[in-house]
């Protein structure tokens, strides 16, 4: 298995791919560039929205649209391009950071502090409606966030604990947190996450140059080194779902690969699930 490059870019913070089946395009973002990026494999055709605010993740909305989890909250952008707030939270410091959509269409968005702050960030829960449930109050880098395939278990990683964590919620409470796998010193950071079909956990390594596939009992099944140091999420996309795409990260680099800021591609790494998109 050997990445391929799916789009060249110099992204700063490269983030969270998301397949959207409906436009049958991958969406990502540069968190410190501002900007929401579209790539469409079968055509090449990209596009880029440029917004007020660091973005950390940009989901598609189930009746056309974005939703973006944005430096001051979360918002909106419908399909002629209006934007509103969902939900206004600014703290001077702090910013979204990665974002998912849940089995059953909220949000679940993630903030951190700028500087890093130890419990300086949070997970929330965004309903359709803007309603905001906070489930973890004493994050410090919130990243990755997925679902098992029956959608019971939540996958979800801070990055600085180096852990992979197993949460069950009913939504407006996290009832349990136990540990799935813990990434060994020296390897990097858990980032990024997404669950294919067989209910394993795919996960970026920031500062790792590798990305991991661990089973659901959190034995490491497979490892694919990849020629960048900062890789940050990835996702399954394209025709089937069987191509992973992982974006990448050029900032704090002094040498950055020529590559790094990209979006790679691992062609028929596995066998994907359908993202649902956010029902509000």
């Amino acid at each position: 298995m050997r990445p391929e490059l799916a789009v060249r870019a110099e992204a700063e913070l490269g983030e969270g791919p998301t397949w959207d089946p409906a436009a049958q395009r991958l969406i990502w973002v540069d968190i410190l560039g501002s900007r929401v990026h579209t790539y469409d494999p079968a055509t090449g055709r990209r596009t880029v929205l440029a917004t007020e605010q660091h973005v950390g993740a940009a989901k598609p909305r189930r009746g056309g649209g974005l939703v973006l989890n944005l430096r001051d909250g979360i918002g909106a952008y419908d399909p002629d391009g209006t934007f509103s707030w969902l939900h206004r939270d600014p703290v001077p410091g702090r910013r979204g950071n990665d974002a998912a959509v849940a089995p059953d269409g909220a949000l679940w968005a993630g903030t951190m502090r700028y500087d890093e702050t130890p419990g300086g960030g949070s997970l929330t829960r965004i309903a359709p409606d803007g309603t905001a449930t906070v489930l973890l109050d004493d994050v410090t880098v919130s990243n990755g966030t997925g679902w098992s395939p029956d959608g019971t278990l939540t996958y979800y990683v801070d990055s600085p604990t180096r852990r992979i964590d197993v949460l069950r919620a009913d939504g407006q409470h996290v009832l349990e947190r136990r540990e799935l796998t813990t990434v060994e010193p020296g390897a990097g950071f858990p980032d990024g996450l997404t669950v294919d079909a067989e209910g394993c956990v795919w996960v970026a390594l920031w500062d790792g140059a590798q990305i991991r596939r661990y089973t659901p009992d959190g034995r490491l099944d497979r490892t694919v080194p990849l020629p960048v140091a900062r890789p940050t999420a990835c996702a399954f996309g394209g025709s089937g779902l069987r191509d992973l795409y992982v974006t990448t990260a050029r900032v704090g680099l002094d040498r950055p690969h020529p590559l790094a800021g990209s979006v790679l591609v691992l062609p028929d790494a596995g066998q994907g699930m359908e993202s649902p998109a956010f029902a509000g």
